[in-house]
């Protein structure tokens, strides 16, 4: 017999034995299979956004605009920030890998709502049918912000079916927050107390916070530019008593913290790869966690840094200055944790280790240049120059998207029960590093020079490096379509996984690969920290000075 709902089949072990077809998958509660449903659409919606990436470098290849025109680049760069944005990075860990590993890791048999998961997919799935139609029927020409008065008044792209496709996807996350915040208070295993939370929950934990507080804020501001379009409300239109400055504010108001919607779950993820391939507890646990925390909170603070050019007043561009400046505190405790983790391990480099790594490079990087953006001085020079689109993109795509290439394959033995070439994995990792820093960093060098952003030609003396960031967007493009080949292969021709392949901790390593449908036979008991690992080398190292030496090595 099936379930009338799910069309479940009785339990055959793997939650991949249930009974297969469209409608077995279309009307599954199962978690696991919700995680499935939204990778593939966020697959999807990833290489949509990456194709007309790579449209844009082809264009700037030359100096000359002579591939598109000024406004079908426009439309180009604009399509390629809405759709990576809001229907990739935003959603990106936390629909798949969080929505997957969240109740394996507390111990759950699934989250606490899952017809509120299940509804949430489809809700993403409409509001993409909005931008989808916008994509198909011009594109939209008013960038991936929808700064006012021009998306408002002067654009005549699809601006309205746009805005509104992600209008309705930011109640998609609302959902996700509001699913991952009961679950992780009301379903954890006996014992697992809350500093004994892997990092990765306690990051989905403050991720969710910001999505149920700040995602409203946005979905106002949309629906107001599309109400303004359509029936001519008096918003943001200074001809009819608007402010555009108002959506301004409105808009960083949420985007600002969803910057760490972003970034926060990659965080979570190296927090739990780093110590598993150094052998080593995670540094600082408490001090990672709370930061965490931290991060979530001090993101509603600063929004106005990037006004500083937009006329606010001075003092509060140095207010907002300031807390710019101390955002980056948590984030440093995360970085030396790390650092700190790696120090004496004994590091081992398969692939989600490499991942791992080349986050924590870029992450660091890029943090450090929002340090400039960050001041208001030097800010003048670098607004709207490609200073800003290097900056962001080490810290999103060298860092988010780096981190969720490091947590799918750390976790795809246990998503699916099968292991990925080890080689093609390693190669993909470094012509992922070297691609991106060919890519973004003679952006830096372009901004310092003066290269406004959003520019499809230029003068010649940019040429050089613009060259150089078209190349480097050649290599980081195969080094995408790397891993969908070789994982996919994975799944017909992959070795079967053990439970634990990497010889980790945490309770989804105490399932099965792939687990089974109600992940846990019965609720498991934790008795003791959230990375149990032991490195006996460092310990043998100092044996070994002491007797040497007579004394142990002391650290410097």
């Amino acid at each position: 017999m099936t379930d009338a709902v799910t069309g479940k089949a009785p339990d055959t072990g793997s939650y991949l034995g249930e009974k297969h077809g469209p409608r077995a998958w279309l009307l599954s509660f199962d978690h696991k299979r919700i995680a499935w449903l939204y990778l593939l659409a966020l697959t999807a919606f990833f290489f949509i956004g990456g194709a007309m990436a790579v449209m844009m470098r082809l264009e700037l290849a030359t100096a000359e605009g002579d591939l598109v025109s000024d406004d079908t680049y426009n439309r180009l760069f604009s399509i390629h920030g809405i759709i990576m944005i809001w229907f990739f990075l935003v959603p990106s860990i936390p629909a798949t890998l969080g929505n997957f590993l969240l109740p394996l890791m507390i111990g759950a048999r699934d989250l606490a709502l899952p017809r509120l998961n299940l509804a949430s997919w489809y809700v993403f799935m409409g509001g993409s049918l909005f931008t989808l139609f916008a994509v198909l029927m011009g594109g939209v020409d008013t960038g991936w912000t929808f700064y006012t008065p021009y998306s408002s008044i002067y654009s005549n792209s699809y601006v309205s079916a746009a805005a509104f496709g992600v209008f309705i996807v930011g109640f998609s996350s609302i959902m996700t927050g509001i699913n991952f915040i009961v679950t992780i208070h009301r379903l954890r295993a006996t014992g697992l107390t809350w500093f004994r939370l892997p990092i990765f929950v306690w990051t989905m934990y403050a991720t969710a916070l910001v999505m149920v507080l700040a995602t409203p804020v946005l979905a106002a501001s949309l629906i107001l530019i599309v109400a303004e379009r359509v029936l001519g409300l008096g918003v943001f239109d200074p001809a009819l008593g608007g402010d555009p400055l108002l959506f301004q504010h409105l808009f960083w108001f949420y985007s600002h913290p969803a910057v760490y919607i972003m970034i926060l779950p990659g965080m979570g993820v190296v927090s739990e790869i780093l110590p598993c391939f150094s052998r080593q507890p995670l540094f600082g646990y408490k001090a990672v966690a709370l930061s965490s925390m931290a991060i979530a909170v001090f993101g509603f603070l600063v929004w106005g840094h990037h006004m500083f050019v937009s006329g606010q007043s001075a003092y509060a561009g140095i207010l907002f200055s300031l807390f710019s400046f101390l955002v980056a505190v948590p984030s440093a405790i995360k970085v030396f944790s790390w650092s700190l983790t790696l120090r004496r391990g004994s590091i081992r480099f398969p692939t989600p280790m490499l991942y791992a790594l080349t986050f924590l490079f870029l992450f660091t990087f890029g943090g450090l240049a929002g340090l400039f953006l960050a001041a208001l001085v030097v800010d003048v020079h670098l607004h709207d120059t490609y200073f800003v689109v290097a900056h962001f993109h080490y810290i999103m795509v060298g860092g988010m998207v780096t981190a969720f290439m490091g947590g799918l394959h750390f976790w795809w033995p246990k998503i699916t029960g099968r292991m990925y070439p080890e080689f093609w994995g390693r190669i993909a990792a470094i012509a992922t590093f070297v691609g991106f820093n060919f890519t973004f960093f003679p952006q830096y060098i372009l901004g310092y020079l003066g290269m406004p952003r959003r520019y499809h030609s230029y003068p010649e003396e940019f040429s050089f490096w613009h060259v150089m960031s078209s190349a480097g967007a050649i290599i980081l493009a195969v080094s995408y379509l790397m891993p969908l080949v070789y994982l996919g292969l994975s799944l017909v021709r992959g070795r079967p996984a053990p439970a634990d392949p990497w010889e980790a901790t945490g309770l989804e390593w105490r399932t099965s690969s792939p687990p089974p449908q109600e992940n846990f036979d019965e609720t498991p008991t934790v008795t003791g920290p959230a990375y149990d690992y032991i490195n006996p080398e460092p310990e043998a190292q100092d044996k070994g000075a002491q007797h040497e030496h007579g004394q142990p090595e002391r650290s410097p």
